[in-house]
């Protein structure tokens, strides 16, 4: 019996530990990335739109991820790619109806990540009532850094920036967002179960803008990280 024990313990030590070093691997295993759209006034503003009253919220394949090293394909289909630099939360624990006041409990960590956006097809579709699937889900549109320990960000108070070919495009703060992370897995978790490694993007501040082919984008989480990625 108490070999049996020694066992049990050491077993769930070891999946412990499993778990822990998974979440760095959150891009192989998550099972959906959700969106939210016009969470910061400005953003909005430059849009033309009106900030809602509820989160605006869409959904990208997980076939979308693209790490560092990778390079963002221009489709065929799409005349206009914009950029849009967010704060990505990685889903630690799962949950459904997730009382605000315990969302944060379920935060792994955070990465960076881009929402890029075929805007022509994106504009086509909002025209004709359409969803966003295309806009948003082509292969390598969601290109997103490495897993970022949770107690190394502050998710209310950091600076997002990111530059096309070394001039600054967006940079902005977390600070800004209309719904703030708590309130954004609560809502989504009254909708969506959230599941572990499930990423949420939290919205883009102000400066969204083009880029083409040849031209590489840099972004990063000022005094935590910075990636690069050419678009082909």
């Amino acid at each position: 019996m108490i070999f049996v024990a020694i066992r049990t313990r050491s077993r769930d030590k070891l999946n412990k530990m499993a778990r822990i070093t998974d979440f760095k691997r959150f891009v192989e295993f998550g099972k959906k990335i959700v969106a939210c759209g016009r969470n910061y006034k400005a953003h909005a503003t430059e849009f033309g739109q009106d900030v809602l009253p509820e989160p605006l919220l869409f959904l990208k394949p997980t076939t979308s991820y693209l790490k560092e090293g990778g390079k963002i394909i221009f489709p065929s289909k799409c005349s206009e790619l914009h950029y849009e630099v967010e704060l990505a939360v990685i889903i630690g624990k799962g949950g459904s109806k997730i009382a605000e006041s315990q969302a944060m409990d379920h935060v792994a960590g955070y990465a960076l990540a881009l929402d890029m956006t075929a805007r022509n097809l994106q504009l086509d579709a909002k025209k004709n009532g359409w969803p966003w699937s295309v806009a948003k889900g082509y292969d390598t549109f969601c290109p997103i850094s490495d897993f970022i320990d949770k107690e190394k960000i502050n998710p209310f108070d950091t600076q997002l920036w990111l530059k096309v070919d070394g001039e600054t495009r967006q940079n902005g703060n977390t600070r800004d967002m209309v719904f703030n992370v708590p309130f954004l897995i609560s809502y989504i978790s009254d909708i969506f179960t959230l599941e572990e490694g499930d990423v949420v993007l939290t919205g883009t501040p102000s400066g969204v803008g083009p880029v083409n082919r040849g031209q590489a984008i840099t972004a990063g989480i000022e005094g935590i990280l910075e990636m690069k990625f050419p678009v082909v």
